[in-house]
C-alpha cells in the first residue's frame, strides 16, 4: 500500500514491532510491515472497533513537501470513493504529531486501510507459483477493479504485480497503492513539477513514457504487462537503465509470449499483442472489452488481427541514411552493395559501369584507316541566304515572344498560389453525450479528438455523477483540439424525501437518503410504536415527500419496539380495555372484592403507568367487584 515497487502491503513477513505510538487515540501501531519510498505501512489495531488495520503513515522527512502532502491526501480521496472487493478500502484517514528537527512538530499524515493477509504478484512470479490459470484468473480480477475505477473517473497509473495482492482465504486479488491516482479529468498530469514521469518503467504504456495524457486504455497496457509477467517471469521489455525500458516501450514490439513460455496459446498470445499496442486506439477500450477477450482465450479463441490498413508499423524497421549500410533489420526487394570506387556511395547491385562508345560518324568519312590519317579541319560552311536570315528572325521572335507568355503565365499562377486563403481545415461534430457518465463522456469527447472542461452544477432531470451537455452543444461543429465544456450533472437543487423511508432499516434508510444527495442526521433519534417493530424507520425530520435542499441532513426517528403503558386505575373496565388495544396491548382482568370502589372499576395494574413495555403485551387489571352480602 505504499508508493514504492518494494510495498508488501499488508504482508505477512514480520519486523520489528512498534507499539510506542497510539494516532488520534484510537489506533495501536503494531509491527512494521511495509516500506517505500515514500510511507511506512503497519499493523496496527482499532481500539475502537477491535478490528486490524494497516495504517500507512507518511515518512516525517517527506511531511513538510506539500507535494508528497498533496499525493498522500489524493491517495486517500481517490480510494474513499472506491467500494469494491478487489481494491483495498479506506477507513479513516488524519495525522499525527511528531517531533521535528529545531525543537518544532511536524504533522505527519496517515490513512487507515482495511488490512489484507497475503502475498504480493511480485512475489508470487518471484517464487515461480503462479501457473497459466491463475494468471488469467489474476488478470480477471485486476480488470474488474480498473472496470469499477474507470467508470468513477479515476485511472491508477501505476499497476504493476508489486500492487497487487493474492488473498488466499478468500481465492481474491486486491489492488492497492492509489498514490499516484488522478481523475481521468486531470489526467492529463502525466510528468511531475519536476518533469519526471511518473510510474513504473518496466509497465509504463508508451504515452506515459512520452509524457502524453493518459487515460483508461494507459492502464489496460499495464494490465497488459502484468499478464505478460506472470505467464513468462518477466516483464515485456527489459534494460540497464529506465529510460532503455521506456524508450522500448515506445519503439519496440516485445517477443511473443509463446516463445518465452512454449505452454502459452496463441490465443493468449493474441490478446497480449493487442493489449501491448502502441497506439491506444488499437488496443482494448474499455476493461470489460479486456476481460472478455481473456475468457474467450481461455477458450480457445484468439482476438481476430488488425486489418491490413490498419496494422501498426513494426518500430525495427528503420530506413538505412544515404551514408551508410542498411541495418539486419531492413530489408527491401533489389539489394544495394558498398562501392568504395565511387566514393561510398549506395549503388545497385545490378548496376555495371558503362564506358562511351567511340563516335563514329553517320555517312561521312573522316579518313581512311589506309591512310594513317584524319582531317585537321571540318568542311567551309555555306553562306545562309537572305530567305533563311528572315525565317530565322522569325523562328527568334517567336520564340521569345512564346517564352514571355510563358514567363508571364507562370507568374501569374506562382502570384495566386501564393495568396490563395489556405483550405479550410475539417471540422469535427461534438457528439452526443447527455446521460453518460462522468468518465464515459470523458472518453467519447477525447475520441472525437476535443478537448473537454469539467463544469459541475445542479440538474433536476440527470442523476449526479452523469453528463448534462456540452457547450457548444452536440452536433456544433468546431476545429479539432477545440476546448468545450462538458456539464456533469451534480443532482436536484431540491430533493423529495422519499415516503418509503417509514418501515424500513436504519442502514437501509441511510443508504436512500444518501442515493438522493441527502446525509442521515449522525445521531438516532429513538421513540416509541405501538406497531413498528424495534430497529425500523418510524418517521423523519423534516416528514417524508416535503422538499428539502440537496445535501440536508434529515433526521431519522427509529422504533424503541417498546410503547408506554397507559394510566388504567380508576377507568371503567371497557375503557381500559378501549386504552390497551389503542396501543396494541393485550388486557387480562382479575376480580377483586371491595366495598370501597364502584364495582366494574379498575384498582390496579401489572405494569405501572407510563412504563416501557414490550409490543403486544398483556397488561393485567384489577377490577374491583361487590363483596356478596353478610349472612344473615
Amino acid at each position: 500500500m505504499t508508493d514504492s515497487p518494494r510495498t508488501p502491503s499488508h504482508r505477512e513477513d514480520r519486523h520489528p514491532v512498534n507499539t510506542q505510538r497510539v494516532l488520534s487515540g484510537r489506533y495501536e501501531l503494531g509491527e512494521l510491515i511495509g516500506r517505500g519510498g515514500m510511507a511506512d505501512v503497519f499493523r496496527g489495531t482499532d481500539a475502537r472497533l477491535g478490528r486490524t488495520v494497516a495504517v500507512k503513515l507518511l515518512r516525517p522527512d517527506l511531511a513538510r513537501d506539500p507535494q508528497f502532502q498533496a499525493r498522500f491526501k489524493r491517495e486517500a480521496q481517490a480510494v474513499a470513493a472506491l467500494n469494491h472487493p478487489s481494491i483495498v478500502a479506506i477507513y479513516d484517514t488524519g495525522d499525527h504529531a511528531v517531533p521535528g528537527d529545531h525543537e518544532d512538530t511536524v504533522r505527519v499524515p496517515y490513512i487507515v486501510m482495511e488490512f489484507v493477509s497475503g502475498r504480493t504478484i511480485r512475489d508470487l512470479i518471484r517464487a515461480k507459483e503462479v501457473s497459466i490459470d491463475e494468471a488469467i484468473e489474476f488478470t480477471l480480477g485486476v480488470l474488474s477493479a480498473l472496470d469499477y475505477s474507470h467508470k468513477a473517473g479515476i485511472v491508477h497509473r501505476d499497476i504493476k504485480p508489486a500492487n497487487v495482492m493474492f488473498c488466499p482465504a478468500s481465492n481474491s486479488v486486491k489492488v492497492m497503492d492509489f498514490g499516484i491516482a488522478r481523475a481521468m479529468a486531470d489526467s492529463a498530469a502525466t510528468m511531475t513539477q519536476t518533469q519526471a514521469v511518473v510510474g513504473t518503467a518496466q509497465y509504463l504504456s508508451p504515452e506515459q513514457a512520452r509524457g502524453e495524457t493518459v487515460d483508461a486504455r494507459s492502464d489496460l497496457y499495464s494490465a497488459g504487462c502484468l499478464l505478460y509477467e506472470m505467464l513468462t517471469g518477466r516483464p515485456p521489455f527489459v534494460g540497464d537503465s529506465p529510460v532503455s525500458v521506456a524508450y522500448q516501450h515506445v519503439r519496440e514490439i516485445p517477443e511473443l509470449a509463446s516463445s518465452l513460455n512454449p505452454e502459452i496459446s496463441e490465443a493468449l498470445d493474441s490478446v497480449l499483442m493487442k493489449a501491448l499496442q502502441k497506439n491506444r486506439a488499437d488496443r482494448f477500450q474499455d476493461a470489460a472489452a479486456f476481460r472478455r477477450a481473456l475468457r474467450a482465450a481461455r477458450s480457445g479463441v484468439a482476438v481476430a488481427p488488425p486489418a491490413a490498413s490498419e496494422a501498426p508499423t513494426n518500430p525495427n524497421n528503420t530506413v538505412p541514411t544515404p551514408d551508410g549500410a542498411p541495418t539486419a533489420a531492413f530489408s527491401v526487394t533489389g539489394a544495394k552493395f558498398l562501392d568504395e570506387s565511387a566514393g561510398g556511395r549506395l549503388r545497385p547491385a545490378h548496376d555495371t559501369r558503362a564506358f562511351p562508345e567511340p563516335l563514329t560518324g553517320a555517312g561521312e568519312d573522316f579518313g581512311s584507316p589506309d591512310s594513317g590519317s584524319l582531317p585537321l579541319v571540318l568542311p567551309v560552311e555555306r553562306e545562309p541566304t537572305a530567305h533563311q536570315k528572315s525565317r530565322r528572325r522569325t523562328w527568334i521572335t517567336t520564340l521569345v515572344i512564346l517564352t514571355l507568355l510563358v514567363l508571364t503565365g507562370g507568374g501569374l499562377w506562382l502570384y495566386n498560389m501564393m495568396n490563395q486563403a489556405p483550405p479550410p481545415v475539417a471540422k469535427v461534430l461534438i457528439p452526443t453525450v447527455t446521460s453518460l457518465t462522468e468518465s464515459e463522456a470523458l472518453q467519447k469527447l477525447y475520441n472525437s479528438a476535443l478537448k473537454p472542461q469539467l463544469n459541475r452544477m445542479q440538474d433536476d432531470t440527470i442523476t449526479k455523477g452523469s453528463a448534462i451537455g456540452t457547450v457548444p452543444s452536440a452536433g456544433s461543429s468546431v476545429e479539432p483540439n477545440s476546448n468545450i465544456t462538458l456539464n456533469i450533472s451534480e443532482g436536484p437543487a431540491v430533493v423529495t424525501i422519499p415516503a418509503d423511508l417509514p418501515g424500513r432499516t436504519e442502514a437501509a434508510a441511510r443508504d436512500i437518503l444518501r442515493q438522493k444527495g441527502l446525509t442521515g442526521a449522525p445521531g438516532t433519534t429513538m421513540a416509541n410504536s405501538p406497531t413498528v417493530p424495534a430497529g425500523m424507520v418510524i418517521t423523519t425530520n423534516p416528514a417524508p415527500g416535503q422538499n428539502v435542499a440537496a445535501g440536508s441532513t434529515v433526521d431519522l426517528i427509529v422504533s424503541t419496539g417498546k410503547v408506554a403503558a397507559p394510566e388504567l386505575r380508576g377507568l371503567p373496565l371497557p375503557e381500559a380495555e378501549a386504552a390497551l388495544k389503542a396501543l396494541g396491548l393485550g388486557l387480562a382482568v382479575k376480580e377483586v372484592e371491595n366495598s370501597q370502589v364502584t364495582p366494574g372499576k379498575v384498582t390496579d395494574q401489572s405494569d405501572a403507568a407510563n412504563s416501557p413495555v414490550e409490543q403486544g403485551k398483556v397488561i393485567t387489571v384489577s377490577v374491583a367487584k361487590a363483596p356478596p352480602p353478610p349472612p344473615p
